[in-house]
């Protein structure tokens, strides 16, 4: 999961080599923490958030861990 979340926001931003993934799990679900170059926050949210949703939006559908709930969250 995090290769594909890693590959989606490389092509959006200008500094690819500063995108940071970190994972958290829990009982329930499973959280990945989304950090980028300052310059690039805007680039990977969107106007009215609609990057932001769009790429949540992929890593909901390719869900693979069981019945885990799946959150991305953009630091």
């Amino acid at each position: 999961m995090k290769a594909l979340i890693e590959s989606i926001v490389a092509s959006l931003v200008d500094y690819p080599e500063e995108i940071v993934i970190n994972k958290t799990e829990e009982e329930s679900k499973v959280v990945y923490h989304l950090t980028v170059h300052p310059d690039d926050v805007g680039k990977v949210i969107g106007k009215n958030g609609r990057i932001a949703k769009a790429i949540r939006t992929v890593v909901y559908a390719a869900k693979t861990e069981g019945n885990k709930r799946i959150y991305l969250d953009i630091m």
